[in-house]
């Protein structure tokens, strides 16, 4: 009877030493405000409900649906938007509480004006913190009053083109002297894309990032694209962001955009969950 209780005793503190070094590797990046996500583009040839299952599958606790994704079983030929009624908000959000994922935003919604009520609606119905948005320059008025409204961050994307908000100086004559909630969704990749230095663009953004579309690109094909790679393995210096964010004491979603090896990514994805990790035990 000593020797089983002796065995427990033992076998406990084993097991007590072990969740607290998992929480204790865990806790690095939440102590700083870090958080990853999955932007649902990067499952776009699944739906919602199968984009939910592989960001359960990843250990991600957060998502970003994108507008117009079709929804999947349980939803007819519904796509994932402001045209969802409230049946299906309420199926949506329960769908993903049964898989401890929070929809955490929304995006990168384009809007012609009269619609932007109906997304910060959406938005605030589904619980969302942020939506991350390109609204036209003459909109600003009208986004800045919804989402004080509602309470929704808006967060800027950077499409890779000179009609967008494709450099800080664009975004920041748009939103500087706005309201906090107005700030920027950083697609780390798109800055590269355009001959920009994503760790001096963000630089720029100093106080205005409110996420990030997080990833590393590399040359690839004969006509040698910049397309996804695992995190690491690029030309983009990832450690080199992940510092510049420590030093603006950044606080919010690293989104994970893998674009590549579309029906299979999760392997890759993993190991770039696992270099993010590793630099961010090394840096914080």
């Amino acid at each position: 009877m000593k020797i089983t209780k002796m065995v427990f005793i033992a076998l406990s503190c084993l097991l007590l030493h072990a969740g607290c070094a998992q929480d204790n590797t865990k806790t690095k990046a939440k102590k700083q405000g870090w958080h990853l996500s999955m932007q649902s583009y990067t499952f776009h040839l699944f739906t919602v409900i199968e984009s939910l299952d592989k960001t359960r599958e990843l250990d991600i606790p957060f998502i970003e649906i994108y507008p117009g994704q079709r929804m999947g079983k349980g939803f007819g030929e519904a796509v994932f938007g402001y045209g969802l009624d409230g049946e299906q908000r309420k199926k949506l959000k329960q769908e993903a509480a049964a898989r401890n994922v929070t929809i955490i935003s929304s995006g990168v919604w384009t809007a012609q004006r009269e619609e932007w009520e109906q997304i910060l609606t959406f938005a605030k119905e589904m619980g969302l913190e942020f939506i991350s948005a390109e609204p036209a320059h003459e909109d600003w008025d009208v986004v800045e009053g919804l989402a004080k409204k509602y309470g929704i961050k808006v967060a800027v994307h950077n499409h890779p083109s000179e009609h967008s908000y494709w450099k800080p100086e664009v975004l920041l004559g748009c939103i500087s002297g706005r309201d906090a909630l107005l700030g920027a969704c950083v697609d780390v990749g798109h800055y590269r894309r355009m001959g920009l230095d994503p760790v001096a663009s963000m630089r720029q953004l100093d106080g205005k990032i409110i996420a990030l579309h997080f990833k590393d690109i590399a040359p690839q094909g004969e006509e040698q694209s910049l397309e996804d790679v695992v995190w690491g393995k690029g030309i983009l210096n990832v450690k080199g962001m992940m510092e510049e964010l420590k030093r603006q004491n950044f606080k919010g979603y690293f989104t994970i955009e893998y674009e590549a090896d579309w029906e299979n990514n999760l392997p890759q994805i993993r190991q770039s969950i696992d270099y993010f990790n590793q630099v961010a035990e090394e840096i914080l």
